[in-house]
């Protein structure tokens, strides 16, 4: 099998992002982003993805971290894309349920070459400290247009908001493992259409 592996930079006016992932690691991690709550969420995700995963970004943080979100979650979805190939004898969908003390988050993929987000949570969320709930949804939107996968989250309940986005992160990880894993079974691209 052919290494899953890619590293992409993206370079703006606003941000400076590098990003290297192998699908088949042990889920070690290098992150910074200047946003340390964001670099705990990425190291989550690492983790519990098994993806290996180096992120190095630079941006207007003195604005606001929602540019080096957004662009991270760009490069990241660029890079699985290419490390998946053809995606030729992956699982394709995966789905998860992530608790967290008090919170319950739903995660589904279909990594059907399809971009659609539907991101369910209540407009009252709470956020963590210093990360907005919605750099939560804007990752998302990000990795899901970029990865053109089909991803639907939705947070069942949860009161304390660094539950409730370690929660959403975790559950992503989960279903993306899945996803992304070569099943013994599957010869081919798992699709009618013989294309992802």
């Amino acid at each position: 099998m052919n290494a899953r592996t890619a590293s992409q930079d993206r370079k703006t006016a606003e941000t400076n992002i590098s990003v290297t992932i192998n699908l088949d690691g042990s889920g070690t991690s290098d992150i910074s982003t200047g946003v340390p709550f964001f670099d705990h969420m990425l190291t989550l995700l690492s983790k519990h993805s098994l993806i290996d995963l180096t992120v190095k970004a630079i941006g207007d943080i003195e604005v606001d971290a929602h540019h080096t979100v957004e662009d991270t979650g760009i490069v990241l979805g660029d890079c699985i894309r290419q490390a998946l190939g053809d995606k030729k004898g992956i699982r394709r969908y995966g789905s998860a349920y992530l608790p967290m003390d008090e919170t319950l988050s739903r995660c589904v993929i279909d990594l059907s070459n399809r971009p659609h987000l539907e991101f369910r949570a209540p407009t009252s969320t709470p956020d963590a400290p210093n990360f907005p709930f919605t750099l939560t949804e804007e990752f998302c939107r990000a990795i899901t247009n970029n990865l053109r996968a089909n991803l639907h989250i939705e947070l069942l309940y949860g009161r304390d908001g660094h539950h409730i986005a370690e929660s959403i992160f975790k559950a992503l990880a989960r279903a993306l493992r899945q996803a992304i894993e070569i099943d013994p079974r599957e010869t081919g691209i798992p699709s009618t259409k013989e294309a992802l």
